[in-house]
């Protein structure tokens, strides 16, 4: 009876074995959902970025507020007739640097 029992567990052992760690057992599903949530994750993620420059593209090619807002804050750039007023902290320390101008040495003459 003991012989019968033993031969039994070991059946159910090596049936259960493909189950839970064979190529399609639990555990690889399990990982490969993860990896599935993850890569969806990331879809969603490069959507929302190629969204957000699709409608920056359409409002450079559509609109000159774009253009403009740019031309502003990046190069600092004013429209015509602007007067342009810049305020300085008095308690910060100047970052400009003075370049005293090059010597010129005179030409020799032959």
């Amino acid at each position: 009876m003991r012989l019968i029992i033993l031969c039994l567990a070991a059946l159910v052992v090596l049936i259960q074995y493909p189950l839970w760690l064979g190529k399609g057992g639990w555990l690889r599903v399990w990982d490969l959902d993860q990896q599935v949530v993850a890569a969806q994750k990331k879809n969603d993620e490069l959507r929302a970025r190629n969204a957000k420059l699709n409608s920056e593209v359409q409002d450079l090619k559509d609109g000159t507020g774009a253009i403009e807002e740019r031309a502003r804050y990046e190069l600092g750039m004013i429209k015509e007739n602007e007067i342009f007023v810049q305020v300085l902290d008095p308690n910060k320390k100047s970052t400009f640097v003075s370049i005293p101008p090059p010597k010129i040495e005179p030409k020799e003459k032959h």
